[in-house]
């Protein structure tokens, strides 16, 4: 199972992205998915996961209230809205499987990610 995404850019601080995740042949609902995403230099970070039915969503403290994670249905697509952006948030963003080990502590299956998007965010 491979995902592609899209929707990534170059935002100015305080703008908003939406990204997009789909996979041919698969249907999105039957999974748990989510998005991480990885900077220059920096480790891989799992940014959200939302369970098969939309009933358990997780978010890493830092995207809280900024960004949220849906399912459209209608179109077999996972997507990402993200807000208030910040430098920080800089990063390529990837669609993949996840999981969770424990309440907030959501794993991924990171060879199932995509070639990602970038999302660059600066003035």
């Amino acid at each position: 199972m491979r995902f592609v995404e899209s929707g990534g850019g170059l935002v100015e601080p305080g703008g908003s992205l939406r990204l997009s995740c789909t996979a041919s042949g698969y249907l999105l609902a039957d999974y748990d998915i989510g998005w991480f995403r990885q900077a220059p230099g920096k480790e891989r970070e799992g940014v959200s996961c939302v369970s098969t039915r939309g009933g358990r969503t997780t978010y890493i403290e830092s995207v809280k209230g900024r960004f949220t994670i849906r399912r459209d249905a209608a179109n077999n697509t996972l997507l990402l809205q993200m807000g208030g952006l910040k430098p920080d948030d800089t990063a390529v963003y990837y669609c993949a499987r996840c999981y969770w080990l424990s309440v907030e502590d959501m794993r991924f299956e990171y060879d199932t990610r995509g070639s990602g998007t970038q999302v660059t965010v600066s003035s």
